[in-house]
C-alpha cells in the first residue's frame, strides 16, 4: 500500500471514530469507557499505584512528527510508549493517548517520524510535551524526503514511517508503522532516559 492508501486508511480511522478530517483545528477524542471494569466493580488496580510501579521500567524517549496539511503547521507530541515490532516488513509501534489533540493531524497525514532524543535534549522533550503552544517554535527541523515528516535537529537517530494500521488499548491507541527509511548520527551520542518522573542518562560500564 502506498502512501495514498495509508493515509487513506488513516481518514477511515477518524472518520470511524467522528473526528474532523478537513484541515483546521481538530478536537481530541472522547475518552473511552473502562471496558474492562462493570459499574458495580472496583477498578482492579488504582491509578496512581500503576503510574508508581510501571514507573520503574525505565525508557528511551522519543518526539513523533508528521507534516502538516494546507494551512497547518506541523504536529508533533513526546513519547515513551516506542518500540521496534518486527524485522519482515519492518514495523514499528507507539502508543498515543485518545484524547490527544496531537494524534487526528498525524493520522490525517498518514505517516510520521520518531525523532530518538539524545542525551541534553531533556528541553526539547519538554516543548513537545507541552499542550497548547506552538511546538515548533525555535526548533531546528528538515523535511524527511519519502514522507515530509519533520527530523529534528541535533536527534542521534530517526525513523521515517507510513502508518500500517491503528489498534484500540483501553485509553490509548497503538498506531504500527512501516519503516520507509531510518539513519543515525555518526557520533556516539548517549540516550536520553527517563525513569521514575525524572530524565537519567545511561552510564557505560
Amino acid at each position: 500500500m502506498g502512501h495514498a492508501g495509508m493515509a487513506a486508511a488513516a481518514v477511515r480511522y477518524l472518520r470511524s471514530v467522528g473526528a474532523a478530517t478537513a484541515a483546521g483545528p481538530l478536537d481530541p477524542l472522547p475518552r473511552p469507557d473502562l471496558r474492562a471494569v462493570r459499574p458495580d466493580e472496583r477498578a482492579p488496580v488504582e491509578q496512581g499505584e500503576f503510574r508508581r510501579v510501571l514507573g520503574n521500567f525505565a525508557s528511551g524517549v522519543t518526539v513523533i512528527t508528521a507534516p502538516g496539511g494546507p494551512g497547518d503547521g506541523p504536529a508533533g507530541f513526546a513519547c515513551q510508549s516506542f518500540a521496534s515490532l518486527s524485522l519482515d516488513p519492518p514495523l514499528v509501534a507507539f502508543m498515543v493517548g485518545r484524547t490527544s489533540t496531537s494524534w487526528p493531524r498525524i493520522a490525517r497525514a498518514g505517516v510520521f517520524c520518531v525523532n530518538i532524543l539524545g542525551a541534553g535534549q531533556e528541553a526539547l522533550c519538554r516543548q513537545f510535551a507541552a499542550s497548547g503552544t506552538d511546538k515548533f517554535a525555535g526548533v531546528a527541523w528538515d523535511p524527511l524526503p519519502v514522507t515530509g515528516s519533520p527530523r529534528l535537529g541535533g536527534v542521534p537517530a530517526w525513523i521515517e514511517c507510513t502508518i500500517h494500521a491503528v489498534h484500540t488499548g483501553g485509553d490509548h491507541l497503538i498506531v504500527i508503522g512501516r519503516v520507509e527509511r531510518l539513519g543515525s548520527t555518526d557520533a556516539a551520542v548517549e540516550p536520553l532516559l527517563f525513569h521514575q518522573g525524572r530524565f537519567g542518562h545511561y552510564v557505560r560500564a
